[in-house]
């Protein structure tokens, strides 16, 4: 049986894993502060909407604020997501190589994103398709 290679260190893999969790801890508190979990859908948000009363200045306050959290609450989410792949990959070894062309991606690009999929190369090459 072939085992994978390996394209990092284990303190390196180690270091990111602690990363990910607290990005992970930090972004379920921030949700939570909002939101309430999706009973039915796995990491799922759903921003509250605020409850100030009847008058119409309270109405509009009521929409003000639930305007703002959705698309917050969105981009949490994604961010919940992209961590939680991450982690998943760590866990199946696959951490780190591009999804594109196999290869790895390098520490530093990794260290400063570390839910990124793709090496810089890659990622060029569909920003400038796009």
């Amino acid at each position: 049986m072939n085992m994978p290679k390996k394209h990092f260190s284990d303190e390196f893999i180690k270091e990111i894993t602690e990363q990910l969790n607290a990005d992970k801890e930090r972004i379920e508190k921030e949700l939570g502060q909002f939101t309430t979990e999706n009973s039915h859908v796995k990491d799922d948000y759903d921003a509250k909407y605020p409850e100030y009363g009847d008058k119409s200045d309270e109405n509009a306050n009521e929409i003000a604020e639930y305007t703002v959290n959705k698309p917050l609450e969105i981009a949490l989410e994604k961010t919940l997501r992209d961590t939680l792949k991450a982690l998943k990959r760590i866990k199946e070894g696959t951490y780190g190589i591009c999804k594109y062309c196999d290869k790895p991606i390098a520490e530093p690009r990794l260290k400063a994103r570390p839910t990124s999929g793709s090496c810089v190369s890659c990622k060029k090459t569909l920003k400038e398709e796009a």
